[in-house]
């Protein structure tokens, strides 16, 4: 059980780094189209080029601990639609007529919003990605394991496992941040075997009691397509290159049939993945935050984002083939 103190210290510090996130580079706005989506229950913002023709890749972008439609990850879907997809920004808490917490969220929500963007007529339905980062990169990786229809998975700091979900519950018993069929998924408690502030400790002392848990871990074998981990080892969040390099080594274990490739840079942190950051905005120094210096995130995101984009092109362009990366030799670039 946790008490109120402890969980709320948790959420007060996800919610403050989550937003230091948002501050992006000032370029100029793409010619998109950008309509509210609340079909089905839904809540999102569809991203499209203006001039288009043909059918389109969609990417579904999920945020992380900051819920709702963050304008950080408005920024990446935009950059995303710019390079000629469409992509579906995607509340799935922390909006109306969702859960307000990161509490029970039903897998078959997100893979709605996959047969949704699939039904549009200007989207491919057979090359749909799913981009995550930190919590939503767990979600991503979940999704993509019971959702056939998912085609390419990108996942930024993200986690090998199902976690607690977060609440300001006081002395409740672990409940899962998922469901599917109406059930809450298996889920890996968080451990205070650290002060009771310390985000990163909640987690690191959790995965320490993984072998209790192993109906926790995300099914990532069972993905149906390439998939790019990014992570920063001096991430001050959660254990994000730890748990990439789990994913990485589950996928080797089972002979895992895709192309996989694994960013992990060695001096950012739990801001290496987004948009890239204008180093002269008042807004720069925040991304040291959350783990390794402001200048090594800075570059990590100028070399993580165009990788991150030839990845989509390689794995959801009709007619290209997406380039092996060996399993055994992760790429990890210098910062």
């Amino acid at each position: 059980m946790l008490s109120a103190t402890p969980m709320k210290c948790l959420i007060a510090l996800l919610l403050l780094l989550s937003t230091t996130t948002a501050a992006v580079a000032a370029l100029p706005a793409p010619p998109l189209e950008v309509t509210a989506v609340t079909a089905g229950g839904l809540v999102g913002d569809l991203y499209m080029p203006a001039a288009r023709e043909g059918r389109l890749p969609g990417v579904i972008v999920l945020g992380g601990s900051e819920g709702g439609l963050s304008p950080a990850v408005s920024r990446e879907a935009e950059l995303i639609a710019a390079r000629g997809y469409v992509a579906l920004q995607l509340a799935y808490f922390g909006a109306p007529d969702l859960p307000e917490m990161l509490q029970l969220v039903p897998v078959e929500y997100f893979e709605a919003a996959v047969a949704w963007l699939q039904k549009r007529p200007s989207v491919d339905p057979n090359h749909i990605g799913i981009l995550g980062t930190s919590i939503g990169g767990e979600a991503a990786l979940l999704v993509a394991a019971h959702d056939p229809a998912i085609s390419a998975v990108v996942a930024a700091v993200p986690s090998d496992v199902v976690w607690q979900g977060i609440s300001d519950g006081i002395d409740r018993q672990s409940i899962s941040s998922f469901t599917m069929h109406g059930r809450p998924l298996p889920d890996l408690p968080f451990g205070w075997g650290g002060a009771m502030h310390d985000v990163y400790q909640s987690y690191a002392g959790g995965l320490r009691a993984l072998p209790r848990h192993p109906d926790a871990l995300i099914p990532v074998e069972r993905i149906h397509g390439p998939v790019l981990l990014i992570c920063g080892k001096r991430d001050r969040v959660w254990p994000s290159c730890p748990m990439a390099a789990a994913v990485m080594a589950r996928l080797r274990a089972r002979n895992f049939a895709y192309p996989v490739q694994f960013l992990a840079f060695p001096r950012a942190g739990h801001a290496v993945f987004g948009a890239p950051v204008d180093p002269a905005s008042d807004d720069y120094a925040d991304l040291g935050s959350l783990g390794g210096s402001a200048a090594a995130n800075a570059a990590a995101r100028r070399s993580a984002w165009p990788a991150f984009l030839a990845f989509l092109d390689r794995a959801l362009r009709p007619g290209n083939i997406a380039t092996p990366v060996s399993l055994s030799r992760p790429l990890a670039p210098q910062d």
